[in-house]
Order: C-alpha cells, then sequence, then structure tokens
C-alpha cells in the first residue's frame, strides 16, 4: 500500500537568470513500512526534497500525497495539524527544548496538539530508547547519542505515518551512530512507520530496502537495496 506518491515535484529558488532549482522533476512512490535512504552530495537538493514532503517548504510545481491526499491542497492550518499528527522531524542538531527534562521533550508534539500524552505509551517509548534513568535529565546533562534517542523519542510519540530524518547520525562517532540506526529500524518494524532518511554515510543507505540519489535537484536512481 502505498503511503506516499511524490510527483513531478519542483522547488525553484528566486527568478530570471538568477534562478535555482534546488529540486527539478522529481517523482517516486514509497510503501508503507518501507526504510528508504536519500543520498546525494552537499547542495544536491536533498534537505529541500524532505521539507517538502513533510510539509514545511512548499513547491513552486508538484504533488505530494500522503494516505492520498494533497498535501499541498490543504491550507496552511491543515497542513500544521497534518505535520503534528503524521509525519515525526528527526535532525542532525537534536533541535530540543533546554527547559524541558527528557519526558517533557518527548511528550512535547502532543501537548503542542492540545492532549495529554499516553503515560504508558510515553514510558514503553522511553524505556526502549533506554533512557529509563535519564527521564529527569536536561538536554544539556546529556551525551549527543542520548540526545538523538531523545529526538527520536518525540518524532514517534505521535504515531506518525512518515518518519523524516536529516543527517540523523553527522554529530555522532560510529558507535552512536549505529545504535541510532538500529533504534530507527526498530521504530520502523515496531510500528510500521516509514522512515525516510537523508545520510552521507554508505553503511547506513545500505541497510535501507530502498535508495533515492540526488545530484543537483533531479533524481538520477531509485533502487532496491534488499528484499
Amino acid at each position: 500500500m502505498k503511503i506516499l506518491e511524490v510527483k513531478k515535484l519542483t522547488k525553484i529558488y528566486g527568478s530570471g537568470e538568477g534562478a535555482v532549482k534546488a529540486v527539478d522533476d522529481v517523482s517516486f512512490s514509497v510503501e508503507k513500512g518501507d526504510f528508504i535512504a536519500v543520498v546525494g552530495p552537499s547542495g544536491s537538493g536533498k534537505s529541500t526534497l524532505l521539507h517538502m514532503i513533510g510539509g514545511l517548504d512548499e513547491p513552486t510545481y508538484g504533488h505530494v500525497y500522503v494516505d492520498g491526499e494533497d498535501l499541498y491542497k490543504q491550507n496552511e492550518e491543515q497542513r500544521a495539524i497534518f505535520r503534528r499528527r503524521q509525519v515525526g522531524f528527526i535532525y542532525q542538531y537534536f533541535n530540543l527544548i533546554p527547559a524541558l527534562d527528557v519526558r517533557e521533550n518527548i511528550a512535547l508534539p502532543v501537548y503542542l496538539d492540545g492532549r495529554e500524552p499516553d503515560e504508558a505509551r510515553l514510558d514503553e517509548l522511553i524505556g526502549l530508547l533506554g533512557l529509563s534513568d535519564r527521564e529527569k535529565h536536561y538536554p544539556d546533562q546529556l551525551s549527543g547519542g542520548q540526545q538523538q534517542r531523545v529526538s527520536i523519542g518525540r518524532a514517534v510519540i505521535n504515531s506518525p505515518s512518515i518518519v523524516l530524518a536529516d543527517e540523523p547520525t553527522g554529530n555522532l562517532d560510529s558507535r552512536n551512530s549505529q545504535e541510532i540506526v538500529e533504534l530507527l529500524k526498530d521504530s520502523n518494524k515496531r510500528y510500521k512507520q516509514t522512515l525516510i532518511v537523508i545520510t552521507h554515510d554508505e553503511d547506513i543507505a545500505l541497510q535501507a530496502d530502498r535508495i533515492i540519489t540526488i545530484e543537483d535537484g533531479r533524481m538520477s536512481e531509485y533502487g532496491a537495496v534488499r528484499t
């Protein structure tokens, strides 16, 4: 079952002779529960593509369908609700709230949606992330790997359909990087969440179901890695 369809997606910055196509006529589809790696050189348009898939950056042309619904036919308020409930974002620099502890940072998307968290699910998630003895710690009391675990928890707490990760291991050493990848893969399989990861790490990309290669804003390849 297709969870995501991207059709002729294009993003142009500027106009006239100075116009730059950051993403140029990209089309692909993703099945529910797939793990997709997006690779390509710096400046190739990978992050812009991810932001458009997640409803953060409106395309110049093209469409993004999530569960058959055209994301950019929604108004901004509808897209904000979509982002809170259907998409989990993980970034290289963690983006945690310094004044909130581990438990509060993970539960933040639930609070922003005007709800109270399911404490049993929150406990389960904190345990799966290996943070049970750190749940009252603040971000500056955590290692980089622990902070990224918190950001993963925050991304999946709402049980989103799609998790988008932009270089999630870029600031981590090799041991922590592999631990984070294993956590993402576990979430992908345990909760049937579609996972799309931008990475420069070939070892991470080769663990995906499929790899999308982006060069100069265009998709040059979309191939299977494993079955």
